[in-house]
């Protein structure tokens, strides 16, 4: 097959992201910047970069940028609940009234609202449902986006959802990676967590498995979902299976944390509960944080500690969890300028923590810097510097995006 070779260029930084420290706080002064450069692509690859006029000389197809530009790598988003139907207004116009996450699930609201409008929903709706929320998060320069399911909460319907990701991720540019949540919460239709849990491990992992639908798996530990000696059982059981793992960890409560460094999670999401003693546990078990702004900005919650996590020498990642209910603006840039303000992070730090850091988050290597070799995934911003995109809180979008070295995306104004 011939592949097709392209030079996008000149740009004013190419913001490469290499090389910055793993582990902790990262200074402005890290970060690798290739002036006047350009940016070489062949297939989907990134096949070198440099000086855009050296490059020029090369031989094939030219994008030739007429306005000062900064490539940034495509951002990544590591935590969503982009997959469901229906709408969880009513849940935030009572937690305006004063009302509690807990207290409107107790009266019939949040996760179970959305399970009830997800079984309804037939494949083909979550599909043309997440293609559409897909294509408004390319629009914001992210070119890679976690997907969990967790709105079925039974076998047909679990399976529905990751068969749903699985087809928009064929039918659009931005690359899903699932996650199975079936231990979201616990559905009505059990008695315990205990009993739900043992049959997910049964009746449905299995069948994941099977259709090769992920090799991912979450789980909700906290006093509203399940507890820390029900989720130990079963992430113990998933791994033994092949699965790798995440939890939602220390949102409303302590526990889940000091979990996910028991059993080797490559992740706990939220943390907004944390503190020295669980930042030092996950530091020690090698579990990467996932701090998760929109969450905390939907419920009216402070956000976690993220400056204690760099002291403790944890690579902080930001993940927007778009979800219907306590995270709908599902804005990652947007959440990553506010909490980047609210913590005075440098903005390596912030602009690591949606791109090189939250790659590893996934566990993904191919990607999150701009790189010899690496997908070419690309967010073009229309700017000459680099800390306009920051500043800008989320104002500045990018120009073009580019996901695994195809032209994906042109903002109107730059058509």
């Amino acid at each position: 097959m011939t592949e097709h070779k392209i030079l996008i260029g000149p740009f004013a930084q190419i913001l490469t992201m290499q090389g910055l420290p793993q582990f902790g706080h990262i200074l402005d002064s890290d970060l690798l910047i290739i002036k006047d450069g350009g940016i070489v692509i062949n297939g989907n690859r990134i096949e070198t970069l440099g000086s855009f006029q050296e490059l020029s000389k090369m031989s094939g197809a030219k994008v030739h940028l007429p306005y000062p530009a900064v490539a940034l790598p495509g951002i990544i988003d590591s935590h969503t609940h982009l997959c469901y139907a229906g709408t969880r207004a009513n849940d935030y116009s009572l937690r305006l009234q004063g009302m509690t996450y807990e207290e409107i699930a107790a009266l019939g609201g949040g996760i179970l609202d959305t399970v009830k409008a997800t079984r309804k929903a037939s494949l083909e709706n979550l599909i043309q449902g997440l293609c559409q929320r897909a294509r408004k998060l390319l629009a914001l320069g992210v070119t890679t986006c976690e997907v969990k399911s967790g709105y079925g909460l039974n076998v047909k319907d679990e399976l529905k959802m990751l068969s749903a990701i699985k087809e928009a991720g064929l039918q659009q540019p931005l690359t899903l990676i699932p996650t199975c949540l079936a231990a979201h919460t616990k559905p009505p239709e059990f008695a315990s967590g205990r009993e739900y849990l043992e049959f997910v491990a049964q009746s449905l992992l299995p069948e994941v498995i099977k259709q090769k639908l992920t090799n991912r798996v979450d789980i909700f530990v906290d006093k509203s979902a399940f507890s820390f000696d029900e989720a130990r059982r079963y992430l113990i059981t998933a791994k033994k299976l092949g699965f790798s793992i995440t939890i939602h960890a220390d949102q409303f409560s302590r526990g889940g944390t000091l979990l996910a460094a028991e059993v080797g999670a490559l992740s706990a999401d939220h943390l907004e509960e944390s503190t020295r003693v669980d930042f030092e546990a996950l530091q020690g078990a090698k579990v990467i944080p996932i701090v998760l702004p929109g969450a905390c900005l939907g419920l009216g919650m402070p956000y976690p500690d993220v400056k204690l996590m760099l002291d403790c020498g944890l690579p902080v990642v930001l993940a927007s969890d778009a979800n219907p209910g306590s995270a709908p603006m599902g804005n990652l840039l947007v959440q990553a300028a506010l909490i980047g303000m609210s913590a005075k992070l440098s903005m390596a730090e912030t602009l690591a923590a949606i791109t090189a850091r939250a790659a590893k988050a996934l566990n993904l290597h191919d990607r999150g810097i701009i790189a010899k070799g690496l997908q070419a995934d690309l967010a073009i911003f229309p700017t000459s510097d680099f800390r306009e995109i920051l500043y800008h809180q989320g104002m500045l979008t990018p120009s073009l995006v580019y996901t695994k070295g195809t032209h994906a995306y042109t903002h109107p104004e730059y058509t």
